[in-house]
């Protein structure tokens, strides 16, 4: 990300985006991908019995169906869709860029093509607006142009093809924070909690979604 983005900025706050986490699909929220599985950390085996413990490290990852620029495109967006903030830290510090690429090696098809697609459109536009690709725009510039895209509901009907791709790239990079460790311990996960009775969701609550679901044009309950 460029230097003048600050902790915590995107385009949204984590707090709105579990505001909008309903409209991930369904298909999407599940653990980190098969690839990821495969990237599991090994223990280096200690060289004597009093020597302490070595720490866990990460293989490398390996790209399975995106180009490095591709990948690397996706982790920009991915921190501006969920950056880090006080309570826990980004999509990409979470794996999330690895699920994306694991998940559409694993689809391909549409999916593949429209992220894909999307990701060319980015590049050019910004080449057309800033002389640079997506990635190496500023942090100003980036937000500029995903502004045009990220809210469905003021969005230019010209646009609306690359309105569709950054609602699917949304909801992959929320399916894939909101079902990793780091993301369940965000949320906090309240369920499998025994209640007296239940009362349905509160009325703060669903007066928040419904004011986020005008807000973003989406259908959300």
């Amino acid at each position: 990300m460029g230097e003048e983005m600050k902790k915590g900025d995107g385009l949204m706050k984590r707090r709105d985006m579990l505001k909008v986490i309903s409209t991930v699909p369904a298909a999407a929220l599940v653990p980190l991908g098969s690839a990821l599985a495969e990237e599991q950390v090994e223990k280096t085996p200690s060289p004597s019995a009093t020597a302490p413990k070595q720490e866990t490290a990460l293989r490398p990852y390996k790209l399975q169906i995106l180009t490095e620029h591709e990948y690397k495109t996706i982790r920009v967006l991915s921190d501006w869709i969920v950056p880090a903030d006080a309570r826990s830290g980004s999509a990409t510090q979470a794996g999330v860029p690895e699920f994306i690429d694991d998940w559409l090696n694993f689809w391909r098809g549409n999916m593949l093509s429209e992220i894909q697609g999307g990701l060319i459109w980015l590049d050019i536009q910004c080449h057309h607006h800033y002389g640079h690709d997506f990635v190496d725009c500023s942090a100003e510039e980036q937000k500029k142009m995903l502004d045009r895209i990220a809210y469905p509901q003021t969005a230019a009907l010209d646009d609306a093809n690359e309105v569709a791709f950054f609602n699917r790239l949304r909801g992959l990079v929320l399916g894939g924070f909101y079902s990793s460790e780091m993301g369940v311990k965000d949320l906090p996960y309240l369920g499998n909690q025994m209640v007296a009775d239940w009362e349905g969701c509160p009325a703060d609550v669903m007066a928040k979604l419904q004011e986020n679901e005008k807000k973003l044009g989406l259908k959300l309950l």
